[in-house]
């Protein structure tokens, strides 16, 4: 690794100033279970003069109930909202994802703003410098998609846009399927966006001297049963192939209102929204859950080695919603 300056913040304030101070040159760090492995292999060319360690803000980590749903600190680790009683009585799925994430010693230091703003994982963007110099892609600044016709059995088949690298957070996915929001600070004061709304498809919206310091989600509506079902190739460690996260609301024996979100298949956590369209105002009975299945993957454009996911995307959402039954 080169070498960097590590400052400890006190405050959010304090970290916002410290990264001003750098001139966008600072990184901030927290778990550092995603930033430490891309400096170690010195993945982009653009390496941080300053390590900005935001774990010494305090207060910053809180899992809190109010009347309008749930706030949760930006350095909650995974390993406190897997084992909050409140997030898995009335949050499964954010439980279930954050459950599903990594190793217990990474979620013991993870965060769930690490989660959301970890990399993405694909092989040709993370291939390290050490090897033979890094592989430059137009998410870098310069260059082809690589996946287009290398390997590309991980990547996008629906949303992507010149850079086929899917979303790698599984918070993402259950907390876009709860309709949170998060909130993010800087210079020019806080803005809140919808976590989906984080993601683009060349990188995130996050600016270089912005932190995102928490996440709302609002009470789901009564009735409501949630899901989160994630496919691996092997059930620890492994970021998702695909994934699906719903949400299911139930009146007189008919669906009022869905939410579900595909995780692993796009740049983003993406809305099924003709599969949802397809339940809605309707018996959750198995012909439905059949139908919303095949509607789930509307639009998808596999490249030649991830056709695969197509029906491990239709199986999910068959398997979520029949969860619901």
């Amino acid at each position: 690794m080169k070498p960097f300056e590590h400052v400890n913040a006190a405050s959010v304030d304090e970290a916002l100033s410290l990264m001003k101070d750098f001139g966008g040159k600072a990184r901030l760090i927290a778990g550092g279970t995603d930033l430490l492995g891309l400096l170690k292999d010195r993945i982009l060319e653009d390496y941080p003069v300053a390590l900005i360690n935001i774990k010494t803000i305090s207060g910053l980590d809180a899992i809190v109930e109010n009347t309008d749903g749930l706030k949760i600190g930006a350095l909650a680790k995974l390993a406190d909202i897997v084992q909050s009683p409140l997030v898995k009585a009335s949050y499964p799925a954010l439980s279930k994802a954050a459950e599903s994430i990594a190793s217990p010693e990474i979620r013991n230091m993870g965060t769930i703003g690490g989660n959301l703003c970890q990399d993405v994982r694909c092989w040709y963007y993370r291939y390290p410098h050490s090897m033979g110099g890094r592989i430059l892609c137009l998410r870098k600044g310069t260059g082809p998609c690589h996946a287009i016709k290398g390997d590309n059995r991980y990547h996008a088949i629906m949303g992507a846009k010149k850079c086929f690298a899917v979303c790698p957070s599984d918070t993402a996915i259950a907390l876009s399927a709860l309709a949170a929001e998060i909130d993010i600070m800087g210079s020019k004061g806080m803005r809140t966006v919808p976590v989906q709304d984080l993601y683009t498809p060349l990188g995130q919206t996050l600016g270089p001297e912005e932190m995102v310091t928490e996440v709302r989600i609002p009470k789901p509506w009564p009735g409501t049963r949630q899901a989160f079902f994630k496919f691996t190739e092997r059930k620890p460690i492994d970021f998702a192939v695909a994934s699906v996260a719903s949400l299911i609301t139930v009146q007189d024996g008919k669906c009022v209102k869905a939410r579900i979100f595909l995780g692993g298949v796009a740049p983003a956590p993406l809305r099924a929204e003709t599969a949802e369209q397809v339940i809605e105002g309707k018996s959750l009975d198995a012909a439905a859950v059949e139908d919303a299945a095949r509607a789930s993957v509307t639009g998808a454009k596999h490249l030649s080695g991830n056709a695969y996911k197509v029906e491990i995307v239709k199986a999910l959402v068959r398997r979520a919603l029949l969860n619901h039954l």
